[in-house]
C-alpha cells in the first residue's frame, strides 16, 4: 500500500546500506537468543534428563553447528535479506519453500508470546500477590506501543539490554565458582557429573535437547541481514559465531548451575521457570533482584526484536499477496510502521496469560526444527545438484556429508519433540498446504514469495545511490 503522507517516507527501491560489520552482527543474534533462557529452561531440561541440562546444551550445539555452517552456505550463495523459506524456494521449489515458510511462522509469530510469558513467571514469583494477566496486559501494551511507533530504534535497546544480562551472568558464574569451592551443591567445580551419570540415558538426552533448541533460535534471524552486511563474506562467519558464543554462554552458565543445583528440589514449585529462585538462592534477595533485571533484560531485547521482525516479515507478506494485502500490506502514513501487524503480533502475546513455557517453547521448536531441517537439504539441492559440485572429495564432504549430517541430525530432535507439538504443528502444516493449493489454483501458478529483496520500513534503510548488483 504506498503512502500519502507528506512526511518523507522509506524508500521503495535499491538495495539496503552495507553498514553493518561481523560483530554488529554477531550482536544482533545474540540479542535474538536470549543468553539468560537457559536458567529459564533450567528445571524443564534439568526434570527431562534426570540433573544432565549440559549434556542436553552439548548435542544442541552440535546439530546447530552444522546447520549454522549451512545458513553460512547458503547466505553466501543467495544474499538477500531472507531466511529458511528463501534458500528452499531458490534451489528446490517456490511451493516447497512457501510451506518451509508457513512452518517457520509458528516460531516467529509466537517467539514474541513466549517473552511475553517469561516476563510473567518472573513477575509472578517477585510479586505473588499479583495476578499473573495484569503483567501480561502491561507488557504487551508497553512493547506494542514502542514498536508502533519507531522500529528503527529498537536495535540499540536491543544491545544495551544484552551487554547489561551477560555481564550479570558473569557476575554469577563467579559467584556460584565460590559456593561450589565451599562445598556448595555438588562441592565441586570440575566434574563430568552434569553431562554423564547413573540414570541419565540417551533418549532422555535427546528430549532435553529438543527443549534447549529453543535457546538457539534467533542464530537464523541473523541472515535477514545479509544485505545489510558490509561484505557478504562476513555472514557465514557471523552465523558460526553467533552458534559458537550463544553455545559457550549456554554451556558454562548451565554446567555451573547443574553443579549448584544438582536437583529441582529447592525450587519447589518454581521449575517451570526458577530463574528468580537460582538469584535468590545464590545470592539472597538483593542478587535475586539484579538477576531478574538481567533475565527481564535479556527477555525484552529478545521480545523487542522479535515482535519488530515478526510485523516486518507480515507486512511483506501482505504486499506479496500472500496474505490479504488491505490488512497485513499497511503501513501507517504517520508512525510509517506496519501498525496492524503490530498490534495483531501484541494481541496473540496477550495468549501468555495461561500457555506454559514447555508447551510454547515445543511448537515453536517445531517450526525451527523444520526449517533448520530444510537448510541443510538447500545446501546439497544448491551446490551438489544445481551446481553439480559433487566431483572432488572436498565438494562431496563440503555440499553432501556435512548438510547431510546436519539434516539427519535435525530431523533426530524433530522427531523427538513433545506429541503436543507433533500433532499441532502437522496440523498448522496441513493447513499451510490446503491455503497453498487456494494460492496457487491448484498449483497452476507460482506462489509468492515470503519476502522480497526491498525494505519495507523504518526497521531498516534504504538509499538508492548506494545501489549494488545482485551477486
Amino acid at each position: 500500500m504506498t503512502t500519502t503522507s507528506t512526511a518523507p517516507a522509506p524508500a521503495r527501491s535499491g538495495t539496503l546500506r552495507r553498514n553493518l560489520g561481523l560483530w554488529a552482527i554477531v550482536g544482533l543474534g545474540l540479542g535474538y537468543m536470549t543468553p539468560t533462557v537457559v536458567f529459564d529452561t533450567f528445571g524443564i531440561v534439568s526434570d527431562e534428563t534426570s540433573g544432565a541440562v549440559p549434556a542436553a546444551y552439548l548435542v544442541a550445539l552440535i546439530v546447530m553447528m552444522f546447520t549454522a555452517v549451512s545458513y553460512g552456505k547458503m547466505a553466501g550463495a543467495i544474499p538477500s535479506a531472507g531466511s529458511a523459506y528463501t534458500y528452499v524456494r531458490e534451489s528446490i521449489h517456490p511451493n516447497l519453500g512457501f510451506m518451509v515458510g508457513w512452518t517457520s511462522l509458528i516460531d516467529y509469530v509466537l517467539l514474541p508470546m513466549v517473552n511475553c510469558l517469561i516476563i510473567r513467571l518472573y513477575l509472578e514469583q517477585v510479586f505473588p500477590d499479583v495476578p499473573g494477566w495484569i503483567w501480561v496486559v502491561i507488557y504487551c501494551a508497553a512493547v506494542t506501543t514502542l514498536i508502533y511507533f519507531t522500529m528503527r530504534g529498537t536495535s540499540n535497546i536491543n544491545m544495551i539490554l544484552l551487554v547489561f544480562a551477560i555481564a550479570v551472568m558473569t557476575v554469577f558464574v563467579v559467584m556460584v565458582i565460590a559456593q561450589l569451592a565451599n562445598g556448595a551443591g555438588d562441592g565441586t567445580v570440575a566434574s563430568v557429573k552434569p553431562f554423564f551419570h547413573d540414570g541419565v540415558t540417551l533418549s532422555a538426552v535427546l528430549t532435553g535437547a529438543t527443549v534447549v533448541c529453543f535457546s538457539f533460535i534467533g542464530f537464523d534471524a541473523v541472515t535477514m541481514y545479509a544485505e545489510e552486511a558490509k561484505t557478504p563474506k562476513v555472514m557465514p562467519r557471523a552465523i558460526l559465531l553467533t552458534v559458537l558464543i550463544g553455545g559457550a554462554i549456554f554451556l558454562i552458565a548451565g554446567f555451573f548451575t547443574q553443579l549448584r543445583f544438582p536437583t529441582n528440589a529447592p525450587f519447589g514449585e518454581f521449575t517451570d521457570d526458577p530463574l528468580p529462585q537460582i538469584g535468590l538462592i545464590v545470592g539472597g534477595p538483593v542478587f535475586q533482584a539484579i538477576f531478574v533485571s538481567a533475565g527481564f533484560a535479556a527477555t525484552l531485547a529478545s521480545g523487542l526484536a522479535s515482535h519488530a521482525s515478526v510485523s516486518r516479515m507480515l507486512l511483506v507478506m501482505g504486499r506479496n499477496n500472500v496474505l490479504p494485502r488491505r490488512f497485513f500490506g499497511y503501513i501507517d502514513p504517520k508512525t510509517h510502521t506496519p501498525t496492524l501487524n503490530i498490534v495483531l503480533v501484541g494481541a496473540i502475546s496477550l495468549l501468555a496469560m495461561s500457555f506454559t513455557l514447555e508447551t510454547i517453547s515445543a511448537f515453536i521448536n517445531f517450526g525451527a526444527l523444520i526449517a533448520f531441517t530444510f537448510v541443510n537439504i538447500s545446501v546439497i539441492a544448491w551446490f551438489a545438484i544445481r551446481q553439480g559440485r559433487r566431483r572432488t572429495f572436498g565438494d562431496i564432504v563440503r555440499f553432501i556429508v556435512l548438510p547431510g549430517i546436519g539434516m539427519l541430525l535435525t530431523g533426530v530432535l524433530w522427531a523427538n519433540l513433545h506429541a503436543d507439538a507433533l500433532i499441532g504443528g502437522l496440523i498448522w502444516t496441513a493447513i499451510g498446504f490446503g491455503y497453498l493449493l487456494v494460492l496457487t489454483r491448484g498449483f497452476r501458478r507460482r506462489t509468492a514469495a515470503f519476502d522480497e529483496n526491498q525494505p519495507v520500513t523504518g526497521f531498516t534503510t534504504a538509499v538508492g545511490k548506494d545501489r549494488e548488483p545482485r551477486a
